[in-house]
């Protein structure tokens, strides 16, 4: 890796020194024959896919130019906040949806006009 290595924001040493308690291991679910064979999609002997299925709805790779407070201000509440952009972004046009519903057919809601 080249210039200077990135500093990690946890406490590694901690959590190589835990030791898991046998009351822990009741949170993890236990592993069924029937989870196993939903890991891998097979057609006859021909393996198709393996691991998480695909989204019907995947997220789109694009680039995006925002003001450089916005960005500073989504950043600053710490890692997600391409998340938290998303969300904002979706919760902006549910509502604009749910108003644009509202509206009668016809009818504006801009401005009114001056004089």
């Amino acid at each position: 890796m080249t210039g200077k290595k990135r500093a990690l924001g946890s406490d590694l040493k901690k959590v190589d020194r835990h030791v898991i308690q046998p009351h822990e291991y009741d949170e993890v679910p236990e592993l069924t024959d029937e989870m196993a064979e939903r890991a891998d999609l097979y057609r006859g002997a021909k393996l198709i896919r393996r691991g998480r299925p695909k989204s019907d709805d995947p997220k789109q790779l694009i680039t995006l130019r925002l003001d450089a407070a916005v960005l500073r201000w989504f950043q600053q509440s710490g890692p997600g906040y391409q998340s938290r952009i998303g969300a904002a972004l979706k919760s902006h046009m549910t509502r604009k949806k749910a108003a644009a519903k509202a509206t009668p057919r016809g009818k504006s809601v801009g401005k009114k006009k001056a004089g």
